[in-house]
């Protein structure tokens, strides 16, 4: 743990971590010209692509780590620089107390009411059968199986030969995100903290978990998916407020993407 002490504020008193890594380093925020240098490095990162095997070991051992495994995605494009974002630093690392200032029930409201107050003509029948009206919370849902082992099913599905491993130091997956300072969501207009909080909810009610990261995506695990119309409803108008995109730029409307998420054990989400 000596190199991946740095990773803590405190110094990683008393953490261990016994699963061996392969080849790998620390990495600091990428800054501008005339900024002061970040404090310590945000993640490690391995070299070279790392099995799902790995990423499970290093879930398994977090409790006594503190560290949090990522797969973590290249930019998807052919024109980019494939270093984009994790191995340059694209990042903006913020604080966990910037998470505690948000509650998912008021984030939801406002980011809603926010939504169908920008057009008063349009009549919002994608968004049935809510429309106007901010539905609030999903009921929590019932656990089809552990939470941590359908992340070891995730991290074995999304393993490619582009993905890399990554350690953050964070309490709970949800955190990662603005521990790390993904840029991903950066054209939707909320905070990657506000994310993180609504990812807290979801990690309690759905049995979430952080399972990968990519330039504009994220994927995640779900032990307690919906398993009703009427639950996948008001949970799919949880991901409206959460990502837009999912549902403008994919299914159309909200009650198709309902249908899409009925008894799914994985939620993806990708921003424009």
């Amino acid at each position: 743990m000596t190199e991946l002490s740095a990773l803590f504020p405190d110094g990683g008193n008393e953490r261990t971590l016994t699963t061996r890594l392969p080849p790998g380093r620390l990495v600091w925020p990428k800054v501008a010209p005339g900024d002061p240098p970040a404090e310590r490095p945000v993640y490690w990162l391995s070299d070279t692509p790392a099995s799902a095997e790995l990423w499970s070991s290093l879930l398994e051992e977090h409790p006594t780590s503190g560290l949090w495994p990522l797969l973590l995605d290249p930019v998807n494009s052919t024109y980019a620089d494939p270093d984009r974002p994790w191995v340059v630093g694209e990042v903006d690392p913020g604080t966990v107390t910037d998470i505690d200032e948000y509650d998912p029930a008021e984030l939801m409201r406002a980011r809603w009411n926010g939504w169908v107050a920008a057009d008063s003509e349009y009549d919002y029948k994608d968004l049935e059968p809510f429309r106007r009206t901010c539905p609030g919370l999903a009921e929590s849902g019932e656990l089809m199986d552990a939470p941590d082992a359908l992340a070891d099913w995730l991290a074995g599905m999304r393993e490619d030969e582009r993905t890399r491993i990554g350690l953050v130091a964070a309490a709970r997956g949800a955190d990662t995100l603005t521990v790390l300072g993904w840029c991903g969501p950066v054209n939707s207009g909320m905070k990657i903290a506000a994310m993180s909080a609504i990812l807290r909810g979801w990690e309690d009610r759905f049995g979430v978990r952080v399972v990968r990261v990519g330039f504009d995506t994220l994927d995640l695990s779900v032990a307690a998916p919906p398993l009703t119309m009427e639950h996948a409803l008001r949970v799919a108008a949880e991901h409206f407020v959460f990502c837009p995109d999912n549902i403008q730029q994919g299914s159309g409307t909200l009650r198709r993407y309902a249908e899409d998420i009925l008894h799914v054990n994985q939620w993806s989400f990708w921003w424009d």
